[in-house]
């Protein structure tokens, strides 16, 4: 018994030639990349029908695929979803099984196969048929029995797979995969489908944060809000600051009226001026003009305009300047839009 039990998977491995796998791989990307190539001159009439057949649908789009075709659809379905086109997948193999009832005459059926003669794909056509369901049929064989039964068929042939045997789906699946690319990004630009929408679709993420957070979501209000008089003295100023969160107070008039920003920063250039800090008020030392930002405006708006002016504090006022709210840069921070 070998004292080494990795030995012989050491072995192995020394027997791989690296250079082999560098063109190996490299032969592939080209192969892909030529297959996706040749697709460009293959658009014509029937993908402008594709589109104006899935944008146009009363119902939803169906994609169905088996093996890796049905890996591919399951992503094409999840693109259409999240780019405004409702859409869900279904196993061919399981729709003759049940699942079918899911489909209905206002339906558009996306079916894949490259080879167009998937037993499992075939079997449902006629019931597809039956109901009204438009098919559309994406497939590397234009003559194939899938191609026959479809409304509207789009080429997704490519000259051979990257697999140096030419067997194993690759070049193919990435063919359909940009097809399909191709198809919801057209949709998307047809239903004129916005970055906010994309967010609705996506609250989890990070565009999702950026899109639908706004001011009002992070801002400081009420009694989290510092704010003081502008004939307040300085020591009131500091207390306000020292109580809020935001390195700041704002100074307002009594009707609420935003005069002015009193930070940190001021309080240590007050100290380099010529004043009696005992009998100053804080109108002698606070910054006038402050930034200030709108509660319905984004609060990535927000964090552009701290990043422009180089300030970590921006005061939130309606279009009279009467303040509504106060955030800083850790607010941003905390709410991930940064």
């Amino acid at each position: 018994m070998s004292a080494n039990p990795t030995a012989g998977a050491t072995n192995k491995s020394a027997l791989i030639d690296n250079a082999r796998i560098l063109t190996l791989a490299r032969a592939v990307l080209r192969t892909e990349a030529d297959a996706l190539l040749e697709l460009e001159p293959k658009l014509d009439e029937a993908f402008v029908q594709a589109v104006r057949a899935l944008h146009d649908a009363a119902g939803r789009v169906i994609v169905s695929g088996m093996g890796k075709s049905g890996h591919i659809a399951r992503k094409m379905a999840a693109t259409f979803a999240s780019t405004g086109t409702p859409a869900y997948f279904v196993h061919p193999a399981e729709a003759s099984h049940g699942d079918l009832g899911m489909v209905t005459g206002d339906d558009v059926f996306l079916a894949l196969s490259y080879s167009g003669e998937s037993d499992e794909l075939l079997s449902i056509l006629p019931v597809l048929r039956r109901l009204g369901t438009r098919i559309i049929a994406l497939t590397g064989k234009t003559d194939s029995s899938l191609a026959r039964a479809a409304d509207i068929v789009l080429d997704a042939s490519v000259a051979r797979e990257a697999c140096p045997h030419n067997l194993a789906p690759t070049a193919s699946t990435t063919a359909a995969l940009a097809l399909g690319d191709a198809l919801a990004i057209a949709l998307l630009e047809a239903r004129g489908f916005s970055p906010e929408d994309f967010a609705l679709s996506h609250p989890g993420g990070a565009l999702g944060r950026r899109l639908l957070t706004h001011v009002r979501d992070v801002m400081h209000t009420d009694a989290d809000l510092p704010c003081v008089n502008p004939d307040s003295s300085l020591a009131d100023a500091v207390l306000a600051i020292s109580r809020g969160s935001l390195g700041m107070t704002v100074v307002c008039d009594n009707q609420d009226k935003v005069l002015g920003i009193f930070t940190d920063g001021d309080l240590r250039r007050a100290f380099a001026k010529d004043l009696d800090l005992r009998q100053a008020r804080v109108k002698d030392v606070m910054t006038t003009l402050p930034k200030t930002i709108s509660a319905d405006r984004l609060a990535v708006e927000a964090v552009a305009l701290m990043e422009k002016h180089r300030i970590n504090q921006l005061i939130v006022t309606d279009a009279e300047g009467v303040l509504q709210g106060a955030l800083n840069m850790h607010d941003l921070f905390r709410a991930k839009v940064v």
